[in-house]
Parts: structure tokens; C-alpha cells; sequence
């Protein structure tokens, strides 16, 4: 309903202010507005999709328990002590909801040698049996010379070849150090590895389930009512693409489950130069096993940004990852060309805003904004639906896995008043990461602190 309200009242609104009168203005929205549109039609494809899916998951019967299968729980850390609050509630909730479903279970705390909270993970670990600490020691070294989180995912992988782990019926659940989980989000993992025993040969190799972000996680009203957008974007585009076997448009680093045995083949030995490894690790995933992923309803529960600056940094660090990642001629181009689409739809984000369309047509004197042809409008109608959507959406999920489980009176009020704000601060974060990486700057991971 909020899609299909807005379109309509975008398209009356836009045709009662078309103008024949044609502009260079004119021609230059006609570009900006209409780039969107395929981004937004697979979007409300997997919405459409994702209804269908769930309604039919309300005649399951109850799953079953892993019996056959082991799952390797992965949560890497830089193990500073502002990150160390949000590592314990998600390790606590997975030594809580796993074990029931897994009987062959670990739990591993990825962790660099001489972190400064190594004293508090280790005391952390010692809670459960399951747990232990992968220490990466500072000398480790991979051949193609990956830093950051991928070096240590690799170092990880090869512990698990070493100890003769990388098998089909092996399962790595990768999960970040502020994303715990629930009793459905195991129940829907081991539904799924379940079904994937059952399919045999014809099984899928990898999974993503949907990020949400209950509202007592967060810290900032405001950062939480701007990540509205990610799950609404899980339950859309990842849906229909993950989903669909080939995850074109990239993953999560959490929640995101792979069978160690392809994992092993893969490896996350990028090179310097990545720093969305889990993006890099979809378009190699999507040249080698086409068809083989798919999408489950469990979700993780994860923190927003602390401030409204580690918001713009996050999104800033994603962009700068993804352009290199989009342009990055080791990869091939078929399993590119979607992600240079999005990637160039979303970089460009600060010049399709209508504040500032409107400002640049007031510095030139042409303030038309009628596109070159009416029969753009429907296309413009769609993507405006599209976008109030995924706010609209995003929130009432979020809402729902919060306490009291529904949105508060306030919030849809707010979030319907700060979307042209949180858009462009969208923007703006995606844009300087283009910079970031037009400049040639080195790349840097950054971590943000972890709200508990």
C-alpha cells in the first residue's frame, strides 16, 4: 500500500506540472531520475516475491534439528574494548538459540594477536564450552597480500582445511561482532541446511537471511530511523537475486551461510585493495556456481551507527569498496555489470536529489524539471514509490523485532519527515567514498564503535 499510494500521488503530482517545453534541464533529470528504474523494478519484484514466500512458509510444519551437519559460527572482532559491549550480547545469543537446533556446533571469535580486549574475549569464550578464540597472528601473511577483515576470514578458512573441516557437510555461518541472532533466525538456518541434505547433489552452497535492528540496540534515535532502509532492501533486491541463485548485486558479511567446502575453493585472499570482501566473495561465487544461492526468512539483529558521522563513514567505507570492487578487471564483466549499475545509481545520489536539482536549476535560470517525454513519469512514479517504500517497510520490521514489537507513534511521523534528509546524507556517504577512490587514497577499513 505505501508503494502503490505514493506512485499514484507522484504521478498525478508530476503530471500536473509537466511542461512540452523542452530544457537542458529537462534532459538532465529525464538521466538522473530515470537511472534508477531497473533497481527499483527488481525491488518490488523481490517484495513481491518475498510475500509469496513467506505466506507459504505459514503452512510449515516445525523443523527439525541439524543431525547430520556441523556449523562452524564465525564472528570476526577487531577486539577493541568500544566493539567488546555488542560482541558479548551476539556471542551470549548464539551460545542461547544455536545449540538447540546444531548439536554439532562451535562458536569461533575471529581475533587479531595483541588486541587490546583479548583479556575480555577470552573470559567471554570460557562462558560456553562451544566457544573458542582463532587468534590471526601479527606476522600471518596471505599470498596475494589481503588486509583487514578478508585476511582474517582467510586465515580462518585455512584452519578449517588444515583441520580437515572444508566439507559439503560442513556449514560456516559468518556473523558480525555486533549481530546476534534469535530463535528464528536458528530454526530458519536449520531448516535450510536441512533442505539443501535432502536436495543432494541439486543443493544450494550458499544463503543470506535479513538484517534488522531492534530499536533498544541503538543509541541514536536518528541513525536507526535512517537504517530503515536495510532490511526493507533484504526483503527486496537481495531477495529476488540471492534468492533467485546468484547473489549479482553482492552480500552481507552477516548472516551469511556458506558451505566450508566452497568456501575453500574460493578463499578470501582479495588482495590489498578490498575492503567489501564479502561483495568480491559474491561475484566469484556468481561466475562459479550460478543458481546456487538462496535467500531465508531468518533475521539478525544488529545495531545502527552510534552518531550520525559513523552513519556517513559506514556508507562511505561501502562505497569506496563496491566502485573498486564494480571496476575491478580481475572479475569478470558479466558477473560486474549489475553491480556497476547499482554502484553508479547510488554514487551519483547527491545530483538526483530535488533540493539540490532544484538549487543548480536556480543558478542556471531553467527550473524545468518536466522530463523530455510524458511516458517518463510512470517511470519516475515507480522509483519515488519504490524508495518510500523501503523507509516505510524497513521500519515496521524493525519495529517488529523490537520491544513492544510495533513502531511507535512518533516514528512514521519522523521517518516521512527526515526521508529527503536521510537520502541525501545517503548520498553524501556514498559519494565521498566515489572521491575516496577517484583520488587513489589508500584503502582503510574502518570500524565503527558497536552500540550493545
Amino acid at each position: 500500500m505505501p508503494f502503490v499510494v505514493t506512485a499514484l500521488l507522484a504521478y498525478a503530482f508530476s503530471s500536473s506540472l509537466y511542461h512540452p517545453r523542452t530544457t537542458v534541464m529537462g534532459w538532465v533529470v529525464s538521466v538522473l531520475w530515470t537511472l534508477p528504474i531497473v533497481s527499483s523494478v527488481v525491488g518490488v519484484t523481490g517484495a513481491l516475491l518475498t510475500r509469496r514466500r513467506v505466506g507459504r512458509q505459514r503452512g510449515w510444519v516445525s523443523a527439525e534439528p541439524v543431525l547430520h551437519d556441523r556449523l562452524i559460527v564465525l564472528v570476526p572482532t577487531i577486539g577493541r574494548h568500544d566493539t567488546y559491549p555488542a560482541l558479548e550480547r551476539s556471542v551470549l545469543s548464539y551460545c542461547e538459540f544455536m545449540p538447540a537446533w546444531f548439536p554439532d556446533l562451535r562458536i569461533e571469535i575471529l581475533t587479531e594477536e595483541g588486541c587490546e580486549a583479548a583479556e575480555r574475549i577470552d573470559a567471554l569464550a570460557a562462558v560456553s564450552p562451544l566457544t573458542r578464540v582463532v587468534t590471526v597472528p601479527k606476522a600471518y601473511r596471505t599470498p596475494n597480500g589481503t588486509r583487514f577483515k578478508a585476511r582474517a576470514n582467510h586465515y580462518a578458512n585455512e584452519l578449517r582445511i588444515a583441520e580437515g573441516e572444508a566439507m559439503d557437510d560442513v556449514w560456516v555461518l559468518h556473523m558480525d561482532d555486533d549481530t546476534g541472532v534469535g530463535p528464528d533466525t536458528a530454526e530458519q538456518v536449520a531448516r535450510f541446511v536441512n533442505a539443501q541434505r535432502r536436495a543432494g547433489a541439486d543443493g544450494k552452497h550458499l544463503a543470506q537471511g535479513m538484517l534488522t535492528y531492534p530499536r533498544e540496540n541503538a543509541v541514536n534515535s536518528l541513525t536507526w530511523l535512517a537504517d530503515a532502509i536495510r532490511p526493507a532492501d533484504d526483503i527486496a533486491r537481495f531477495a529476488v537475486l540471492t534468492g533467485g541463485g546468484t547473489p549479482l548485486v553482492g552480500l552481507h558479511g552477516e548472516l551469511l551461510l556458506l558451505r566450508a567446502s566452497i568456501e575453500a575453493t574460493i578463499g578470501w585472499d582479495f588482495g590489498p585493495d578490498s575492503i567489501c570482501e564479502d561483495a568480491h566473495l559474491a561475484l566469484i561465487f556468481s561466475s562459479r556456481y550460478k543458481g546456487r544461492s538462496d535467500w531465508f526468512s531468518g533475521r539478525s539483529y544488529g545495531a545502527s551507527p552510534a552518531t550520525m558521522r559513523d552513519f556517513l563513514k559506514q556508507r562511505e567505507r561501502w562505497s569506496w569498496g563496491l566502485v573498486g570492487l564494480a571496476f575491478n578487471r580481475t572479475l569478470p564483466r558479466r558477473s560486474r555489470a549489475l553491480l556497476m549499475y547499482s554502484v553508479t545509481t547510488w554514487v551519483i545520489g547527491p545530483f538526483q536529489h530535488v533540493a539540490v536539482v532544484l538549487a543548480a536549476g536556480a543558478l542556471l535560470g531553467d527550473l524545468n524539471t518536466s522530463p523530455v517525454t510524458p511516458w517518463i513519469l510512470p517511470l519516475w512514479a515507480v522509483t519515488m514509490g519504490y524508495a518510500v517504500w523501503m523507509y516505510w517497510e524497513g521500519l515496521k520490521i524493525n519495529a517488529s523485532v523490537s520491544a513492544g514489537g510495533r513502531r511507535l507513534w512518533w516514528e512514521p511521523v519522523a521517518l516521512v519527515a527526515l526521508m529527503p534528509f536521510f537520502a541525501l546524507w545517503e548520498a553524501v556517504g556514498s559519494f565521498k567514498g566515489l572521491l575516496r577512490y577517484l583520488r587513489g587514497t589508500e584503502n582503510q577499513f574502518v570500524v565503527i564503535a558497536k552500540p550493545a
